[in-house]
């Protein structure tokens, strides 16, 4: 389990989110995404006839397309996997979203990248190993590792924006999101950079990664509404939805961000990680793991567990892992349960990218004052009561936010958010009819 590193909370260097961008199956602005999480509206669809998947997978969390020429000289496109892609898009926007400009804003040596993904490029192995069997030897591109490395999505991004500072790739699973992000904190608090970009990215959406989790049971089964598979803690669960994109923070010293005039969403204010050491794939059935994370992070943050409004659930619909983190929310939260949602009941689960993903949520629910509703969650399963956010998005302001987020390997990461602590905030861009877009 992390622990408070002796610096009391307050007198500690803040960090406050400036910038946010996302490539995901419900939207690619934070005010389209977010906009959809609190409007109910969710991305998971059947699989189209020509998708790789397709024919594999019953239901999946599609991102959009990205034009390869968009984010890298057209020379180069053929040289990446397209989690790569997704990063350097993420990336693109939440700079431009920052108002951020290497090198004219901050010291190239002083900006730090930490990105995670699952997988990484294992489409393209996939492919080039077709092609080695198929074609031998020669026909194995010499492009294939700088193509598909799981440290080739920071890498890119570092190279393209010209950042020399601190790189890490994050590989635990489906909590190397959450850590990429938490690695950023580490980062400002040690004072070893002013701004992390820190995210992560997974395009999974292939024969072989769906036939092997078909064949553990683990995906959600035998829904003929494709967009009603993805139900966290409902007691017609019956496995979790694969789903892909990418979602990339900026995240910056808070006097560095005033001094340039940078708004902020949200402080990322406190982090705790713990390992289950039970099971490869597994959750402590008691949730003891998971709640040691959460508690870690609070203490981190100077919280007490009363102070939190909003968790944003790790909530991935499996039968062991929601009744699990249930177990881990009521040992931190007691009988004062504060509100909860899982938003992969519109994504799907993005794995190595969903902590990044529902970083972002927990940030702009602290800046809206706005908790999604868990879609699909029809008839909450008697083994997780908790105080749900379900049917309608919930209007409450938030002093502090959790989100959760675990993994094989029995990794677990939490992260909590407060208001931003910069003198400006961000304000959702509005249609006429004066709702958030």
């Amino acid at each position: 389990m992390s622990r408070p590193t002796g610096v009391p909370a307050l007198l500690r260097e803040a960090a406050v989110v400036t910038g946010i961008g996302l490539v995901t199956p419900v939207g690619r602005t934070p005010d389209a995404f977010f906009g959809a999480l609190t409007g109910g509206r969710g991305g998971v669809t059947a699989v189209p006839e020509g998708h790789a998947a397709h024919g594999w997978l019953e239901a999946a969390g599609i991102a959009p397309a990205i034009d390869g020429r968009e984010v890298l000289p057209p020379t180069e496109v053929r040289c990446v996997d397209r989690f790569v892609l997704l990063a350097l898009a993420a990336a693109d926007d939440a700079l431009a979203d920052a108002g951020l400009v290497v090198g004219r804003d901050v010291d190239p040596r002083r900006v730090a990248v930490v990105l995670a993904t699952g997988g990484g490029g294992l489409e393209t192995f996939e492919q080039q190993s077709h092609r080695r069997l198929e074609r031998g030897r020669p026909g194995v591109s010499p492009y294939l590792l700088p193509g598909m490395l799981s440290n080739m999505a920071t890498a890119r991004v570092a190279i393209k924006h010209g950042i020399r500072g601190y790189s890490s790739a994050v590989v635990t699973a489906c909590a190397a999101g959450a850590q990429a992000v938490a690695e950023a904190l580490r980062l400002i608090r040690a004072g070893d950079a002013d701004v992390v970009v820190c995210g992560g990215s997974e395009s999974s959406l292939h024969p072989t990664i769906a036939a092997a989790f078909t064949n553990a049971r683990a995906l959600a089964h035998g829904w003929q509404d494709a967009g009603r598979a993805s139900r966290p803690f409902d007691a017609a669960r019956n496995g979790f939805v694969l789903g892909e994109g990418s979602a990339v923070l900026v995240v910056e010293r808070a006097a560095h961000a005033d001094a340039r005039g940078a708004a902020g969403y949200a402080d990322l204010t406190g982090w705790g990680a713990s390992t289950d050491a039970h099971h490869p794939t597994m959750p402590r059935p008691d949730g003891e793991g998971a709640a040691d994370s959460m508690r870690s992070a609070l203490a981190d943050a100077g919280l007490e567990p009363a102070d939190v409004g909003y968790v944003n659930a790790h909530g991935t619909g499996t039968r062991l892992g929601d009744v699990a983190e249930t177990a881990a929310l009521r040992a931190v939260f007691g009988a004062d349960q504060p509100a909860v949602s899982s938003t992969k009941g519109a994504t799907g689960h993005l794995l190595g990218a969903s902590g990044a993903v529902e970083a972002v949520v927990a940030a702009l629910a602290v800046a809206r004052g706005l908790l999604p509703p868990t879609l699909n969650l029809d008839d909450p399963d008697p083994a997780c009561a908790l105080d749900h956010v379900r049917g309608r998005a919930r209007a409450a302001p938030i002093r502090a936010a959790l989100s959760n987020s675990f993994a094989f390997g029995g990794h677990n990461v939490s992260l909590t958010f407060g208001p931003p602590s910069t003198r400006s905030s961000r304000q959702p861009i509005r249609h006429h009819s004066g709702e958030p877009r």
